[in-house]
């Protein structure tokens, strides 16, 4: 497995001095993935937590509805100049009767740690339709419980506190605790890793819980929780205003700027109890 933390020396300059120090970076390694031996997508990520992050990219892009659906995910290829296993190709087999990935699904370029949708053969293949209808969720949350899910999720995020660039995400439940929390140097990523933990452990669809982001919510990032059955995802920092489109027309419950005792409530108040 690839290394989640790099050291690397530096020139730490303040306006007392100067000196050279080690620092901790955060990995960031391409992971090709393929479904059945064929190359779908290659993204850029932390290494870790891999076949999670498949299960949830495959469920993500509406090949996946439950664990089921997997016959087997393993490793291969990918060796170093010293023969040596990188452990960045994953190859996933579906399971008898399971369709394979359309070809809107397939990258035309790699995806870049920060873009979950770039590289799309066809646009209209962007906007995915869930099998599991966020706006059946009757999650409910109240807003006392909201404002402390960002000091739970920092208190996890390990890779972060050594390294201060990573993304994180967590599923949680109407009480507030943390079900599962993943960092990646990539938004999508990390969401995907949260969402592949779920359908590893049968929890798709998800009406019953909500979906947490240490940083700000894009389109992709709504589609994703979408197409899980998530009906609230809850983010730390601003949403786009397709993400706001996006849950709205999804019946979902969309709240941004989690900080200190104060949200925005963008769309879905009715599951927000004060």
């Amino acid at each position: 497995m690839g290394r989640v933390t790099v050291r690397r020396p530096v020139r730490k300059i303040t306006a007392d001095g100067e000196r050279r120090r080690p620092d901790s970076l955060a990995a960031e390694e391409p992971l090709e993935l393929r479904v059945g031996g064929k190359a779908l997508a290659v993204t850029m990520r932390t290494p870790g937590h891999d076949v999670e992050l498949a299960h949830g990219f495959l469920l993500s892009e509406g090949v996946l509805g439950s664990r089921e659906d997997v016959s087997t995910a393993r490793y291969c290829d990918g060796v170093d100049d010293q023969g040596r296993n990188t452990y960045n190709v994953l190859d996933v087999t579906l399971a008898p009767g399971v369709a394979p990935p359309e070809t809107g699904v397939e990258r035309n370029f790699y995806t870049t740690s920060s873009c979950g949708v770039c590289g799309k053969a066809a646009l209209d293949a962007v906007k995915l339709r869930s099998r599991f209808s966020p706006a059946e969720s009757t999650f409910a949350v109240k807003t006392d419980v909201l404002v402390r899910l960002p000091d739970r999720l920092r208190e996890q995020q390990k890779v972060f506190a050594s390294t201060g660039g990573l993304h994180a995400a967590a599923l949680f439940d109407p009480d507030g605790e943390l079900l599962v929390v993943r960092e990646d140097v990539g938004r999508h990523n990390a969401v995907d890793k949260v969402l592949g933990w779920a359908l590893q452990s049968g929890r798709i669809p998800a009406p019953g819980h909500g979906l947490l982001v240490s940083g700000r919510t894009s389109f992709e990032l709504v589609q994703k929780a979408a197409m899980a059955g998530i009906g609230l995802l809850a983010a730390v920092s601003a949403p786009s205003s397709l993400a706001v489109e996006l849950a709205e027309e999804n019946g979902m419950t969309l709240i941004g700027f989690l900080r200190g005792d104060s949200l925005n409530l963008y769309t879905g108040d009715h599951r927000v109890l004060t």
